[in-house]
């Protein structure tokens, strides 16, 4: 299984990289409520400005991006997201006998300390 992105321009690095477990975890969540896509977003939060928000949805919102990777799975961004959001990488990961969705984005600058907000490069 590869790792499946989604490219908003065909010369530009992956917007968002989703791993297969990412693939695999979300769609076990979704398939029970008749969903197949999930929006990602940031919304303003704590000490140092953003959060990230993960949405179980049935479609885009008005001016989302929205592509069906080969998996099924729809994959929704605001586009007002995209230059935060470009080169970040969803995963599923285990730590020991916990399981949790990571995000990993290169666009990160600042993290505050109790994990709860971050920022970027102005």
């Amino acid at each position: 299984m590869s790792v499946e992105t989604f490219d908003v321009r065909s010369d530009a690095k992956p917007a968002v990289t989703v791993t297969p477990a990412a693939v695999g975890h979300l769609l076990k969540q979704l398939a029970p409520k008749g969903l197949s896509g999930v929006r990602i977003h940031l919304e303003k939060s704590g000490c140092t400005g953003f959060k990230y928000e993960i949405d179980e949805v049935a479609g885009p919102e008005e001016g989302d991006v929205a592509v069906e990777l080969d998996s099924g799975l729809t994959l929704c961004v605001p586009a007002s997201d995209l230059p935060q959001l470009n080169g970040m990488e969803l995963d599923y990961v285990q730590e020991g006998l916990n399981r949790r969705l990571v995000i990993n984005n290169p666009n990160v600058r600042d993290a505050c300390g109790c994990g709860e907000s971050f920022s970027f490069e102005d």
